[in-house]
């Protein structure tokens, strides 16, 4: 059994990644866009911070992917991974399920494509329309947390997803 825990900077593929993984090995999805929208929409009505929103759906995306390891399932998190907390708390769960971890960076340094990635994409009601800034961009994925401990890879999601699914289905099964 496994879990796969994505990161990267919205628009970079681990969304398009992670139904391939899934697709090929079986695993559950647990997407905190889906979630995370789901809630915005329920909550339209009511004024409520944003970021109230976002800790409650990761709290909601944290307890089913507990759920679906004690269940015995390979589970996949698709969600960026922007705090040594969801590391180190992905860790804590595969341990605990005696699940294998796997970390997987969806890495795009091109701020234009990821602009028109995101720009040509179905929206969900909680995904950025634009990367705000170059700055903020290049911020973020110089500072990705990644695991000290346990396997991590990186891919270059500008390639073909062709050119790396077979590495990346390779690496979750070792």
């Amino acid at each position: 059994m496994f879990f796969v825990q994505m990161s990267g900077f919205p628009g970079s593929g681990k969304s398009t990644l992670s139904r391939q993984i899934a697709k090929r090995t079986g695993a559950v999805i647990i997407d905190h866009d889906i979630v995370k929208s789901s809630l915005l929409t329920s909550f339209e009505e009511i004024s409520i911070e944003k970021k109230l929103v976002g800790k409650v759906a990761y709290n909601m995306d944290w307890s089913l992917v507990e759920f679906h390891l004690s269940q015995g399932q390979n589970v996949v998190l698709d969600s960026p991974c922007l705090y040594q907390e969801m590391v180190d708390r992905g860790i804590w769960l595969s341990k605990k399920y005696n699940a294998t971890y796997k970390y997987v960076e969806c890495y795009l340094n091109d701020f234009q494509e990821i602009n028109n990635r995101l720009k040509s994409r179905n929206r969900m009601v909680s995904q950025i329309e634009a990367a705000s800034s170059e700055e903020i961009f290049k911020f973020t994925i110089e500072n990705s947390k990644k695991p000290k401990e346990g396997s991590y890879i990186v891919v270059d999601t500008k390639e073909p997803l062709e050119k790396y699914i077979d590495q990346v289905i390779g690496f979750i099964k070792e």
